[in-house]
């Protein structure tokens, strides 16, 4: 009995939402990235892209549990001397929210082809309406 390896062309795509409103944005951006990666698959393969596309509606919306508001920052270094940037990310939610959930997913995703083609099917909505129903997308509840 051998293994069943699927390839690129045999994996079945399907569109999936899911709504932040009110939910932890590292729940959430976990769920997502479950599903992104193909992992709720049984025909999951680590080196196969298998992941289905996921749109987040409310990311404006998500919640930071305990003091991450005040404590938790975004840094990203520009490449010169001394030029390590911080954001709040109170400041962060208030601004670009998308931004903030997009940035939990990239972080729970590999660092390699897979992950960057994985990130390509991640759609993210600040409010509740999305331009994706003519894929007729599933409502998931986690």
């Amino acid at each position: 009995m051998s293994t069943y390896m699927p390839n690129a062309g045999q994996i079945d795509r399907k569109w999936y939402v899911l709504d932040a409103a009110g939910k932890p944005l590292g729940k959430t951006a976990a769920k997502a990235a479950e599903l992104l990666r193909g992992k709720h698959k049984t025909v999951f393969t680590p080196h196969v892209d298998c992941g289905d596309f996921v749109i987040v509606i409310n990311c404006d919306k998500a919640v930071l549990t305990g003091k991450k508001l005040e404590k938790k920052f975004y840094r990203h270094h520009t490449g010169y001397i001394g030029h390590l940037k911080e954001v709040k990310y109170a400041t962060l939610m208030n601004e670009k929210p998308c931004m903030a959930m997009e940035l939990a997913i990239k972080g729970m995703i590999p660092s390699n082809t897979l992950g960057r083609k994985a990130l390509t099917r991640l759609r993210l909505v600040c409010g509740a309406e999305h331009k994706n129903q003519a894929q007729k997308p599933e409502v998931l509840e986690f």
